[in-house]
């Protein structure tokens, strides 16, 4: 059965499911059982399995990440939530020489540790150079975890599924502007495979492989360009690490031309990683040099109008298809999509 849900109901929906079939998961993070359940996505696992699996965290990062870690080597399946990604931050040590490592240091010998952490990424409200930001990068930079972005309800509920069944940490990182969004999503616990990206667009001109929010952007650029004869193909990654690079490479070779567009800076980025890779195993495919968009060099700022320039949209990717493709006849007449989010988070 398949219904139209939202973004968070759909990752309200696939927590409780995932509670009733495994009694061993529990949830804690700042605000997991507050009325408003984290834009709605723990609010029904609170309301129905309570302060015994449903708990509030307080603002020590780096310990309750360890106590989570700790807790999953001891067989439970903690569900760690950050209201915004930069927190995580303060708890790398643990996140990365603990979780991420804990197979290779005992030889498979111990317990694993399968946390899952979900945080929240992206601009929104003015929250400026240390609440905007997104960290896939620096996560994905380690082996041993793997860094999921949903961007689609039904891949919310999947991936969320598919990381409480997973023996190694993993990730979720969620823009807060999807968390609206409205999907089809099945009625039944579907998985989203982990490493597998998804072709969302089918085109033979160009290839935009995008992650998160930036799929959108890169689907509305797709439509836009369709007017003017250009076919363009949209991946939506979905993983960052384990990367599917046999999708990537497939399309590449099949149109010649890439444009990687990420949520986050480009230097030593997603778009970084996905253009080298590409550039390292298809170069003699490409009829052009890949085209990286991301944020400009340099943290975030607060005030609206410097938040509009500073985050890319859909005409930064019509713009880079028109030249990579030597298209000046066409004149850029596009309007973007205004960015709803309102807060207060």
């Amino acid at each position: 059965m398949i219904r139209n849900l939202s973004f968070s109901d759909a990752l309200s929906e696939g927590l409780v499911q995932a509670m009733d079939k495994d009694i061993s998961i529990f949830v804690t993070g700042i605000g997991v059982d507050y009325a408003s359940g984290v834009f709605g996505t723990t609010k029904d696992a609170f309301k129905k399995f309570g302060k015994a699996r449903v708990f509030e965290a307080p603002a020590m990062e780096n310990a309750i990440t360890g106590i989570c870690i700790g807790a999953a080597a001891s067989g439970s399946r903690p569900l760690l939530v950050h209201y915004r990604n930069d927190f995580l931050l303060l708890s790398l040590d643990q996140l990365m020489n603990l979780a991420a490592k804990w197979n290779y240091m005992y030889g498979g010998n111990a317990p694993a540790a399968p946390v899952v952490i979900r945080a929240i990424i992206g601009r929104g409200w003015g929250q400026g150079a240390t609440h905007s930001q997104s960290l896939q990068s620096v996560l994905a930079h380690f082996p041993g975890v793997a860094v999921l972005m949903p961007t689609f309800p039904e891949d919310a509920k999947g991936l969320l599924l598919s990381a409480f069944e997973s023996k190694s940490p993993v990730v979720l990182l969620e823009h807060r502007s999807l968390f609206d969004l409205q999907g089809n999503v099945p009625l039944e616990p579907t998985k989203t495979p982990i490493g597998k990206a998804k072709i969302i667009r089918q085109g033979a001109d160009v290839t935009i492989v995008a992650c998160s929010i930036m799929v959108l952007e890169a689907l509305s650029a797709a439509k836009y360009l369709s007017n003017f004869g250009i076919d363009v193909e949209v991946i939506d990654l979905i993983s960052i690490r384990p990367l599917d690079e046999l999708t990537i490479l497939n399309s590449v070779i099949k149109t010649g031309r890439l444009l990687v567009a990420d949520t986050s800076w480009v230097r030593f980025g997603v778009t970084s990683e996905v253009t080298a890779m590409v550039t390292e195993k298809a170069f003699s495919s490409l009829k052009c040099s890949p085209v990286r968009i991301g944020l400009p060099d340099c943290p975030a700022p607060v005030a609206k109008v410097l938040e509009d320039t500073f985050y890319p949209n859909a005409l930064d990717v019509i713009d880079a298809v028109r030249k990579m493709l030597n298209r000046n006849d066409i004149d850029i007449d596009f309007i973007p999509a205004e960015d709803t989010f309102k807060g207060p988070y």
